[in-house]
């Protein structure tokens, strides 16, 4: 005989009121969301505008490397204060408020007629660009539990995947309407982000425990998601991290601002044919951070991180060698099956050193190395090419970088063994 109501078990009782999907998930879709609005859209649908922009305001490289430089400058700004900001605001809040900005500065872009108000603008984008997705990939580490979290943050970061995507296949439309084209693609942007800012003020909490639950993946009563040496990375774990992060942001930027530019300039493409290049980087990203974010769950964080750089050098050393239309098309296919692995890669690294409730201010001081990255790739691209008149030195110097980034990755020490070496130490007379 079963029993229902007051006589049944507690725990039969809590079985029956959970619910099939925990909420953490609603909080990826959310966040993905979050991303493509504020990374996607924010920053790389700039590759796709950059050439149109270029034309209709006479930019030289260096002043097209200069208004990417000057989005990343923003976002320098915005993590340096990350911490700071989602102690006093929320996640919640603080992510909502910024993506609001980020659709009125879009908004204001689609109306600028001169290069320093654009720049002007786009370097408030870029602030609000980080103040989203810092505290974004933050929240995931509070929602979902250690052996849980790299998977969840690979599903938010494919939210660029589906900005670069649609950015490859709607840009060149709207461009195509007239040389003004470009400032209809700003204002289209503006409308979707400012509906994002809106979902995510609806969907995002700051905490399981606002809706009753506890970490995805984490035992009822097992307290923390999983044991972590919060607060205790040294001085040089950190640099060694930052280190690491700064060589993506300054290598996959240079990539991600240039790649379009490269073919239209350099190789006599269409805008169109250019974007469908472009728009296979996005699709083949949607595939990298659930990939490889959750390989990295299984197999680690150091090892997975290793194979992506070294895929990564690959894609750019062949643009570098301006191939073939086939090897143009393996670039691309390296660089955006492993691309956005990395930022979830790296979060869910920190998450695992620093603990759910440091990571944000640990992850903000990583990201804040990483946007230094982002401020001289493109301008040192843009020089570099205005000098030798074409991009291939830049990629050359990238591939460069990036095997050494997976150097560094592979020297990395699991955070089992900083936590074995710890209880040594703590053990020992």
């Amino acid at each position: 005989m079963r029993f229902r109501g007051a006589f049944a078990p507690r725990s039969a009782l809590m079985r029956e009121s959970t619910p099939s999907l925990h909420y953490g998930w609603h909080i990826v879709w959310a966040g993905t969301l979050c991303v493509f609005a504020s990374l996607g859209l924010g920053r790389f649908a700039l590759g796709m505008l950059l050439p149109a922009m270029g034309d209709s305001l006479h930019l030289s490289y260096a002043q097209m490397g200069l208004v990417g430089t000057m989005n990343f400058v923003g976002y320098l700004v915005a993590v340096f204060f990350c911490g700071a900001l989602t102690s006093r605001l929320g996640h919640r809040r603080l992510i909502s408020l910024a993506l609001l900005v980020i659709g009125l500065s879009t908004a204001a872009i689609s109306r600028a007629t001169s290069l320093w108000l654009i720049t002007l603008l786009y370097s408030l984008t870029g602030f609000c660009s980080g103040a989203a997705n810092v505290p974004m990939m933050a929240l995931i580490s509070a929602w979902f539990s250690s052996h849980k979290r790299g998977r969840a943050l690979g599903f938010v970061v494919i939210g660029s995947g589906f900005a670069i995507l649609l950015a490859g296949k709607v840009v060149p439309l709207l461009n195509a309407s007239g040389p003004e084209g470009w400032r209809r693609s700003w204002a289209a942007i503006s409308i979707v982000v400012l509906a994002i800012s809106l979902v995510c003020w609806a969907v995002l909490r700051n905490r399981p425990q606002e809706k009753g639950l506890s970490p995805y993946g984490q035992a009822v009563g097992e307290g923390k998601a999983a044991p972590c040496l919060s607060g205790s990375i040294s001085v040089g774990e950190f640099a060694h991290l930052g280190a690491i992060y700064f060589l993506f942001g300054i290598t996959y930027v240079v990539y991600v601002t240039f790649l379009v530019t490269t073919m239209i300039e350099e190789w006599g493409m269409s805008e169109a044919e250019a974007g469908n290049y472009w728009a296979w980087v996005g699709f083949l990203s949607l595939f990298s951070g659930p990939v490889f974010g959750g390989l990295s769950d299984r197999i680690g964080r150091k090892t997975t991180l290793a194979i992506v750089f070294s895929i990564q050098s690959i894609s750019y050393l062949l643009i570098a060698a301006h191939p073939p239309r086939i090897f143009l098309s393996l670039s691309i296919a390296c660089f955006g099956l492993v691309v956005w692995s990395i930022p979830s890669i790296m979060a869910a690294l920190v998450g695992d050193y620093a603990g759910p409730d440091k990571v944000a201010r640990v992850f903000g001081r990583i990201t804040f190395i990483f946007a230094l990255g982002q401020i001289a790739g493109p301008a040192g691209a843009g020089i570099l090419a205005e000098q030798s008149k074409s991009f291939s030195l830049s990629f050359l110097l990238a591939g460069g970088l990036a095997l050494v980034a997976a150097i560094l990755s592979a020297a990395l020490r699991r955070p089992e063994e900083r936590r074995g070496r710890q209880t040594r130490l703590q053990s020992s007379p």
